[in-house]
């Protein structure tokens, strides 16, 4: 029988009474009481460097997992955070590391303070962006590290000293083997996007980790997911404190102002569809989503051929490159992005009018994080999804995670547009016998040519 945690509780029953934030640690918090949610950001007795940043970010008010959370984090608390994507859990940890590492002494020389784990690299660079605007005025400096691009500027940078280290599981444990990134120093650790770092299968890279670092007496950690399920728990509860746990995912757990819909269409039809809807949505900027990486480039060389100007963003797409479309997006220079579910999650891209699912994704959480690109900072959107036969399995699943139908037409001919450039034929492989062999004419005039 394996032995029971006793730093482990979950699931406490509390009533708020507290009103200000207490000068206690996790392991001696009873279950029976509440910390006040933050109403403003300036009610806050954090460092004025960090208000400096909040404030140049424009942040006005706290989010509702900023509120909820923030009491906790800068208490000192282990936490457990959930909310659905695009609704501040970044600045929510991030304004906790700093207020910690300005007010203590460091335990290292040349070592992180602070390490950040993401699944996605895109989503790296993104909490280093907002790392680098949040702690602007804190003097500590953050770097990111991932796959793909320059492996020994990387290493020369973290080895250099870095106060904040922002990286995915495979490159984090690269430099952890090489020496190249010394963890004793780790004061605060965060797991963003859990659920979706077990979903891509680094259960084990997480645990690697992890037994790396500090005691979790020794150091605050912070889990934040848009989903909490047992296998996120049971993964993580080993290396945390007691933790609170904060959810602010409302009984819906799609987004409000996100107005959804679906057609039904052959599947020869489906590309022509697409072309109508986007003729007739009027929006800016269009993320496409398809299954698989060779279904974003036929859906993005299509639309080019078709004079409908589009990136393609999926794991074939070299790192530099990604990078360069996600920040053209962002800017507007791009208008149309097909992408596989690398860009379903992490991506904090303003004004993204419409998503439109091409393939209905396999995963019915997918369809939750990927709808919620748009509509983001209480903007409304428009996500409409594209059924063929072959997408008809999925949309049970979908419907049931999200708790509703989802408003459908059957598509007609007036919905379709009109493919002016022909799509691009297979080729056709020529007859072989078995091992390769080119088949034998009875023509000897063709066996000798």
């Amino acid at each position: 029988m394996e032995k029971e945690h006793p730093h482990v509780t979950y699931g406490y029953s509390i009533t708020p009474h507290m009103t200000s934030i207490p000068a206690i640690r996790t392991h001696d918090l009873p279950p029976d009481i509440e910390l006040s949610p933050v109403e403003d950001f300036n009610t806050l007795d954090i460092d004025p460097r960090v208000l400096s940043g909040i404030r140049d970010c424009s942040f006005t008010h706290p989010t509702p997992i900023q509120a909820k959370s923030l009491p906790y984090t800068l208490a000192g608390f282990d936490l457990i955070g959930q909310a659905q994507t695009g609704t501040g859990k970044t600045a929510a940890f991030l304004i906790t590391i700093f207020q910690k590492l300005l007010t203590e002494k460091p335990k290292g020389k040349k070592t992180p303070r602070a390490l950040i784990i993401a699944p996605t690299r895109e989503l790296a660079v993104q909490i280093e962006d907002e790392a680098k605007r949040l702690g602007a005025h804190t003097g500590l400096s953050c770097a990111a590290v991932y796959g793909g691009v320059d492996y020994k500027k990387q290493a020369d940078t973290v080895r250099s000293g870095v106060d904040i280290v922002v990286g995915t599981p495979g490159r984090l444990i690269d430099y952890m083997k090489q020496s190249a990134l010394a963890t004793s120093g780790v004061e605060i650790l965060v797991i963003d996007e859990a659920d979706r770092l077990l979903d891509m299968g680094f259960i084990q890279d997480l645990r690697f980790i992890m037994r790396r670092l500090p005691s979790y007496n020794a150091r605050q950690t912070f889990l934040f997911s848009a989903t909490i399920n047992f296998r996120v728990i049971e993964a993580t509860y080993h290396y945390m404190k007691i933790p609170v746990e904060v959810s602010v995912t409302p009984e819906q757990i799609t987004v409000e102002e996100v107005t959804q819909s679906l057609f039904h269409v052959e599947k020869k039809n489906k590309f022509r569809l697409l072309l109508g809807l986007i003729e007739r949505i009027d929006t800016d900027r269009f993320l496409i989503f398809s299954n698989t990486k060779r279904g974003v480039n036929m859906v993005a060389d299509r639309l080019n051929r078709n004079g409908i100007s589009a990136q393609a963003l999926s794991g074939d797409v070299p790192q530099r490159k990604r990078l360069k479309v996600v920040e053209q997006f962002m800017k507007g220079e791009i208008n149309v992005v097909v992408a596989t579910d690398v860009a379903s999650r992490g991506l904090h891209i303003d004004d993204v009018g419409s998503v439109i699912n091409y393939d209905l994704p396999q995963n019915p959480e997918d369809y939750v994080h990927r709808i919620g690109r748009t509509a983001r900072a209480g903007k409304t959107g428009i996500a409409v999804s594209i059924v063929g036969e072959d997408d008809a399995y999925y949309l049970e699943p979908v419907e049931s995670f999200i708790g509703g139908k989802i408003p459908y037409s059957m598509a007609t001919a007036d919905d379709l547009g009109v493919e002016t450039a022909s799509p691009p034929q297979k080729k056709k492989k020529q007859s072989q016998r078995k091992g390769g062999r080119r088949k034998y004419s009875q023509n000897p005039s063709h066996n000798n040519a």
